[in-house]
C-alpha cells in the first residue's frame, strides 16, 4: 500500500488513517517514510498557524475527510490537515527530527487555543464543529498540552449542540462520530449512547463497497459496539 503522496497531504493522511482505522502496521521503513515527510511539511509559508502545511493541490481542490466530508475553505483544509499531520506523528513515532518538528507545530496551536483561555479555564472548542472534531482527534492522542482538560471542555459544549434526533448541529456527524470514538471517559460515551439509535438506523444505509460507504459502515458498528 502506498502510503506518502508527494503531491498531496490530504491523500498521505488519508492513507494512514486507513492503516490506522483498521489497526493495521507498518514496517520500520514505512513508518520512517511517512514521519520523514510529514515533518517536512511543518511550518512552510501555506502552513496554518506553521503547523504541516498542505501541498497546493490540496489547497487548489479541497479535501475529503476519511469519513467522506468536503472541505474546500483554504483556512480549514490547513486547521484540519494540520490537527490531522499532528496526529498521525505522535501515532508513527517517528525520530527526534519528527517530534521536533511537532513541537514546533504545537506552538501555533497552544498560542491560538491560550490566547481565549485562563489559567482555570480551558478551551475545547476551536473556530467550528468539523475544525473543533479534528482538534478532538489529535488531543485524543495526547497532543498539544492539557488535552483532557480540553476534551472534557469541549464535549461539555458538543452536549449543548444536541438537535434532539441524535445528531448535533454545527458538528459533522460521521468525522465526530469517529472522533468521539477514540476519546475514553464517561462523557464520550454519553455523546455515544445518545447517538446510538441514530446510528441503528443509518447502518442498513451502507451496503455499498465504496471507501467511504464502507469505512461509514465499520463506523456505525464500532460505535454501536462501545455502547
Amino acid at each position: 500500500m502506498k502510503i506518502v503522496h508527494a503531491n498531496s497531504l490530504a491523500a498521505t493522511l488519508d492513507a494512514l488513517n486507513e492503516v490506522f482505522f483498521h489497526g493495521e502496521a507498518l514496517s520500520k521503513g514505512e513508518r520512517s517514510e511517512a514521519a520523514r515527510w510529514l515533518a517536512s511539511r511543518q511550518g512552510s509559508k501555506d502552513s496554518y498557524r506553521g503547523m504541516f502545511a498542505p501541498t497546493s493541490l490540496d489547497y487548489r481542490r479541497g479535501i475529503k475527510l476519511f469519513t467522506g466530508e468536503r472541505v474546500v475553505s483554504g483556512a480549514a483544509v490547513g486547521h484540519i490537515l494540520g490537527e490531522e499531520a499532528s496526529r498521525a506523528l505522535i501515532l508513527l513515532n517517528g525520530s527526534s527530527v519528527a517530534r521536533e518538528a511537532l513541537k514546533r507545530s504545537n506552538r501555533g496551536m497552544i498560542k491560538a487555543l491560550a490566547s481565549c483561555e485562563t489559567r482555570s479555564r480551558v478551551r475545547g472548542f476551536y473556530c467550528c464543529g468539523i475544525c473543533t472534531a479534528a482538534l478532538w482527534r489529535h488531543l485524543a492522542v495526547g497532543g498539544l498540552n492539557r488535552s483532557s482538560e480540553r476534551l472534557s471542555a469541549g464535549l461539555r459544549v458538543l452536549t449543548k449542540y444536541r438537535d434532539g434526533t441524535g445528531k448535533w448541529r454545527r458538528f459533522p456527524f460521521y468525522y465526530t462520530l469517529l472522533a468521539l470514538s477514540e476519546i475514553d471517559g464517561r462523557q464520550a460515551l454519553d455523546e455515544l449512547h445518545y447517538v446510538a439509535p441514530q446510528c441503528e438506523r443509518l447502518l442498513g444505509r451502507y451496503r455499498a463497497k465504496n471507501k467511504i460507504a464502507t469505512r461509514r459502515r465499520m463506523l456505525l458498528q464500532r460505535i454501536l459496539a462501545m455502547c
